[in-house]
């Protein structure tokens, strides 16, 4: 089995962000709020998050921010549930959370929920169990969890559950583990996990894994690296991560680095990229290969950086959801 090229995946991440005229930059010009997450919370799980100029970050950031109160993706772009997620995670990474006006990113998050407990993704009503995830998740970092309806946010989200266990973007979609991730994820945060079924989730997800010891997001699809964020990290919630196998997977993720430029692929020899490149080190950081920060795999951020969110107020978080009380 190879090894993880660390330095040459710092070398990469860092030179994303100086080609800003390249192709790639062009048509990710919408998504990089995104990118700057996916990249700088890489760098912080390989230890080298300080390689970065903070204040040029964070300045870069508050102007992404719309009078609403929620992100864009980029400077002048529309706010969106996605963006403000990122940008909230991103300073959490900083521990520059006190730039923000609490209130007006919370109320912009909590005007986006129905009075089906669903949320939007933006002003113009988009519904999927993405957004369910992010408002609970951004609002747990924010320590406003209190401005929603979480009853009718977790009951939308079970009613998104389906025959096999799994869960889909809305009631009756089809089982997916991008949404599996949503929807676990927030349930977890809410102490709410006692509405999977946790032996018939851990085994649609377990089959996932093909015999190249990837994973696929859905039956009969290839495998792609970046499940082995989505796919693990919900197994991991529901504890049922032992049901993989975790060295296959291990060399799946390293098969699929370029080691001489840096970055990891969907799959091996294809194209590098960032969002790649993140879920890859995520996936070995859940995997605890040796030099990788551990992850929380309910906020997606480096577990230090959640504990020092949660420190001064705990709050509902993965490991203190068996200790809440759990929401109906």
């Amino acid at each position: 089995m190879g090894e993880l090229a660390a330095d040459q995946h710092v070398k990469y991440i860092l030179s994303v962000e100086k080609k800003k005229d390249s192709f790639e930059a062009v048509v990710m010009e919408h998504l990089r709020m995104n990118g700057a997450y996916w990249g700088l919370t890489t760098l912080d799980l390989l230890g080298k998050l300080d390689l970065v100029d903070v204040s040029e970050v964070v300045s870069w950031i508050m102007s992404c921010q719309h009078e609403s109160g929620g992100f864009g993706g980029n400077i002048g772009h529309d706010p969106h549930m996605l963006y403000t997620l990122s940008a909230v995670q991103v300073l959490a990474l900083f521990d520059k959370l006190d730039v923000l006006d609490i209130d007006l990113v919370s109320n912009y998050i909590a005007s986006l929920q129905n009075e089906d407990g669903s949320f939007n993704g933006d002003m113009w009503g988009e519904i999927d169990t993405r957004f369910s995830y992010i408002a609970i998740c951004c609002l747990s970092l924010l320590h406003c969890l209190e401005k929603i309806n979480v009853q009718k946010a977790v009951a939308y989200i079970v009613s998104c559950k389906n025959l096999d266990g799994g869960f889909g973007c809305t009631p009756g979609g089809e089982s997916h583990a991008g949404q599996i991730f949503c929807c676990v994820g927030a349930l977890a945060i809410t102490g709410s996990l006692h509405h999977i079924d946790r032996d018939l989730l851990g085994w649609w997800l377990c089959e996932r894994q093909v015999k190249s010891g990837g994973l696929n997001g859905r039956p009969e699809k290839l495998p792609d690296v970046c499940y082995s964020w989505w796919v693990l990290s919900s197994l991991i919630m529901i504890d049922r991560v032992h049901w993989i196998d975790k060295e296959r997977l291990v060399k799946f993720i390293l098969d699929c680095q370029d080691k001489e430029n840096g970055g990891i692929s969907d799959r091996p020899d294809d194209a590098v990229d960032v969002f790649h490149t993140y879920f890859g080190v995520a996936g070995l950081s859940l995997l605890e290969y040796p030099g990788v920060k551990a992850i929380d795999p309910a906020y997606a951020l480096p577990v230090n950086v959640v504990d020092r969110v949660f420190i001064v107020e705990p709050k509902l978080s993965v490991r203190s959801s068996s200790e809440t009380a759990p929401v109906p």
